[in-house]
């Protein structure tokens, strides 16, 4: 099929050099699947004075084939609660006041996030008379949407021509709602196999200044609630009696930065959990080839990129059994799982983990299912049926 052009529209997308990581699984899908595309316009649109603005250096920026626009516009924050349909409406129409400015034509709408992305992007193919895939990223949100009946949700599922979920498990619940199954599809975020795959050890501790002759956990993530680093901060305390040699890195940044260092002081662990803020996304594949185990306390997700890149780099998985993890950690190969918010549980997992060798070669092998080639290949055919339907 002859190549077209692809907007994508998305709740979060990171800055030009991967500083602040928000959607960052949506960048490196796009690494991709850019490539069955002519062009590709990326637009994350963001109210002012409405949730969470780009910092400062956001600033509109290309890399391969994508263009990629950083959309501030107005809106009502009280539509958030009482007239979602206006929120979207707004943000549909400053949407396409940036397509006609900028003279952006395309084939194809892939919206990340159900809302308002999706809610938005259904405007915009009703106008522009367009096939649209809607991903649906979230975990907490949709589950509650789900057991709502949210309108705003089904209205933006019903009226789109695909919608992908990245956890399989959640398929089900959404079709019993009366999306037609036919639309319904599993693709995982999938992660960058070249980029995260097996390296020195030594080397990369080296590089990050990270000790030699310790045990290295890492936890990556947000530090919000819903990442569970509380828990991670308790098992610690249990983990470092009988292993005194492990140290604990959590990268990223985030609310509770200062309520878990407190806690990190209270606990007197200083030196045994280091809270590094966050780090561009370019380091992570040496932070992840840095450490003996992953570590990720999450109470609740969808399908964590983290957990794929760990996998990817040889790294055995400890974590929760919340979204598409079981799902993927199927086997004590690759990983432990044990409830979340249970830290007795997890860190009895991660002591009983720093005690194999573990099969590096067989975790790599097992991450092979869920690298971007095959995520690409995927949407490139679910990309190919939908147009040629127009």
């Amino acid at each position: 099929m002859a190549k077209k052009n692809l907007l994508v529209i998305t709740n979060s997308f990171p800055d030009k050099d991967d500083k602040h990581i928000g959607g960052i699984f949506v960048k490196e899908q796009l690494r991709y699947s850019s490539a069955h595309f002519d062009e590709v316009y990326v637009i994350y649109p963001s109210a002012f004075g409405v949730g969470h603005r780009p910092k400062d250096d956001f600033r509109d920026y290309t890399f391969g084939n994508a263009r990629v626009f950083f959309l501030g516009y107005f809106n009502v924050p009280l539509f958030l609660r009482v007239f979602r349909g206006g929120f979207t409406m707004l943000m549909a129409r400053a949407i396409d006041h940036l397509i006609d400015r900028k003279k952006l034509r395309f084939d194809m709408i892939h919206a990340h996030f159900t809302w308002p992305s999706g809610a938005a992007a259904v405007r915009l193919k009703k106008k522009h008379k367009v096939p649209l895939v809607v991903t649906e990223h979230t975990s907490l949100t949709l589950r509650k949407a789900i057991a709502t009946g949210d309108p705003e949700f089904l209205n933006t599922w019903m009226a789109s021509d695909a919608v992908v979920r990245v956890r399989k498990g959640d398929i089900a619940s959404i079709a019993s709602l009366g999306v037609p199954t036919e639309k319904l599809h599993y693709i995982p975020n999938g992660f960058d196999s070249h980029r995260f795959r097996p390296m020195d050890t030594s080397e990369c501790r080296e590089r990050l200044g990270l000790p030699l002759d310790k045990r290295i956990l890492l936890s990556v993530g947000g530090l919000d609630e819903v990442k569970g680093h509380s828990y991670l901060i308790e098992a610690m305390e249990d983990v470092v009696k009988t292993s005194p040699d492990v140290v604990c890195y959590i990268v990223g940044d985030g609310s509770l930065e200062n309520l878990l260092k407190d806690q990190v002081r209270q606990k007197g662990l200083d030196g045994h959990i280091k809270l590094v803020g966050g780090r561009p996304h370019d380091e992570m594949p040496f932070w992840m080839n840095s450490c003996n185990l992953f570590v990720h306390p999450s109470l609740s997700e969808g399908n964590p990129g983290v957990m794929f890149e760990a996998l990817g780099c040889g790294r055995p998985f400890i974590g929760t059994k919340v979204g598409g993890v079981p799902e993927v950690v199927t086997s004590e190969d690759v990983g432990l799982l044990c409830d979340p918010a249970d830290e007795a549980a997890l860190a009895r997992n991660i002591s009983v983990a720093l005690g194999p060798k573990w099969d590096r070669a067989k975790i790599v092998a097992h991450s092979s299912q869920y690298a971007s080639e095959w995520v690409s290949k995927e949407l490139s055919e679910l990309y190919d049926r939908l147009l040629s339907k127009g």
